[in-house]
């Protein structure tokens, strides 16, 4: 997706060549997958980074997106559908994952939907992989459910993306969950995970803190103004939440002048320069130079770039937040007094210069950098190459006994003529569990109206809005 707005006048800085660290053995390498999903940035974000780290310790790393492995091309039935909750109709996934968070996890349907994914997973798996690693809650779900039935007998370790931990994230059968901080830690514990290790995030090098002459380079490379204060306001690759209310909120305030990423959504940022905000972009390859030229983050999310601005050095406010997600992570993140959470449209401009100017953001700045690991043999890729490489599983959830081979060959064979079958009447049976969550809250107009048109967060009736919409 090219750059959407203005053409940087140089090319964005390449990923570092990896380094090597402590734990690299280049005559005994080990093998480790990573499972993740293409919904949204950030599980393969967190993904790509942790495989520079083990590949630069000498480990070999294979890759794959959990959606690319359901059965029927589901998966992208799976993202399309979560996209357009996003999008059109929040209210509707903030109730599925209030429901599911009650329920301790996902119910009947998602179970079938990640069981009709194990045998491929089984399948792409190398021979000689050592460990594999979920960064995505249906992976880790996928990968348990393996373990516990002795068919995957490698340890599984789940790097958990999010600072709030949803029930779904912790599944029977994982050995390990990596957390970056105490809280996220003790959610997953208080979930049900019994060996949960806190060990910093992940996240491209090339974000770090930048000197004064950063900040000028990137405002300059941006057209941005020299001296002015800057929002950057962040809404995922996919740019959702209502981005529009947020920017001119922001430049109402006159706190600071709001520099607005839309990611790959293009009508988003259409719209944005019809409302006559100034500055903004579409999708953008050197967000570190873009991070050195704003003096503040405003997300609503939560998830990687989060993480990115506090490697960064630069303080980080959550504000009218998308909903599930959106708003347990900005709780957490709140929590841990690593983001403030900007509850009231009336705080907005005070919140904003203390973090700029203020006490506040010089302690956000210190929090936001103390949660990444300071030595090469510290965080999250340090945990998995030395599981990896011990060629050992922790005691404390080894799975049971593997079946007989006969006993395994027999399942096999029965399950292959329904493996089609189940996996496609699962899909059939999402959709219309998502349906009937549409149907609950919408009449039958309003719900073809929200399926079949395209609706911008702004214009959905009061009724129908997330309270994370609201301040």
């Amino acid at each position: 997706m090219p750059h959407i707005g203005r053409t940087l006048p140089r090319p964005a800085a390449a990923s570092p060549a990896p380094v090597p660290v402590p734990w690299a053995q280049a005559t005994i390498p080990g093998r480790v997958a990573i499972i993740s999903a293409s919904v949204g940035a950030g599980h393969d974000g967190a993904a790509a980074e942790l495989a520079r780290r083990l590949e630069g310790g000498g480990l070999r790393v294979d890759r794959f997106d959990l959606l690319d492995l359901l059965p029927v091309r589901l998966g992208q039935a799976v993202q399309e559908i979560y996209h357009r909750m996003l999008v059109r109709a929040p209210w509707a996934y903030q109730r599925i994952y209030s429901s599911t968070e009650r329920a301790g996890g996902g119910g009947r349907v998602a179970r079938t939907l990640l069981r009709s994914a194990e045998e491929r997973v089984l399948r792409a798996l190398p021979p000689d992989t050592g460990a594999v690693v979920s960064t995505y809650p249906g992976a880790s779900r996928v990968l348990g459910n393996l373990r516990l039935g002795g068919r995957l007998t490698v340890p599984v370790l789940t790097y958990l993306t999010d600072f709030s931990v949803h029930p779904l994230w912790v599944a029977d059968g994982v050995d390990v969950h990596l957390a970056a901080h105490a809280v996220p830690a003790r959610q997953a514990r208080a979930a049900g995970a019994r060996d949960v290790r806190t060990c910093g995030p992940v996240t491209d090098p090339r974000f770090r803190p930048g000197a004064r002459e950063d900040r000028d380079r990137g405002r300059a490379d941006f057209g941005l103004p020299e001296k002015t204060p800057l929002a950057l306001l962040v809404a995922g690759s996919w740019g959702v939440g209502p981005v529009r209310q947020v920017a001119k909120e922001l430049r109402d305030c006159g706190a600071a002048v709001p520099v607005v990423v839309c990611g790959r959504n293009e009508a988003l940022a259409a719209r944005l320069r019809a409302d006559g905000i100034e500055h903004v972009f579409g999708w953008v390859d050197d967000m570190p130079a873009l991070m050195h030229a704003a003096d503040v983050l405003v997300q609503n999310a939560g998830g990687l770039t989060s993480l990115e601005a506090f490697a960064a050095g630069l303080p980080v406010a959550s504000y009218r937040c998308i909903p599930g997600h959106g708003l347990t992570n900005a709780a957490a993140l709140d929590e841990a007094g690593a983001a403030v959470w900007v509850r009231n449209a009336d705080d907005l401009k005070k919140v904003l210069c203390d973090l700029i100017d203020g006490s506040l953001g010089q302690h956000q700045r210190e929090v936001g950098l103390d949660l990444f690991a300071r030595a090469p043999g510290e965080g999250p890729a340090a945990e998995i190459a030395r599981l990896c490489l011990s060629g050992t599983s922790p005691q404390s959830s080894a799975p049971p006994s593997r079946p007989r081979r006969r006993t395994l060959a027999r399942r096999r064979l029965a399950l292959r003529p329904r493996v089609t079958t189940t996996a496609a009447l699962a899909g059939a049976v999402w959709a219309c569990a998502v349906g009937a969550g549409f149907a609950t809250t919408h009449d039958a107009p309003g719900l073809v109206h929200t399926i079949g048109h395209s609706l911008d967060l702004d214009d959905l009736p009061p009724g129908h809005r997330s309270e994370g919409h609201r301040s």
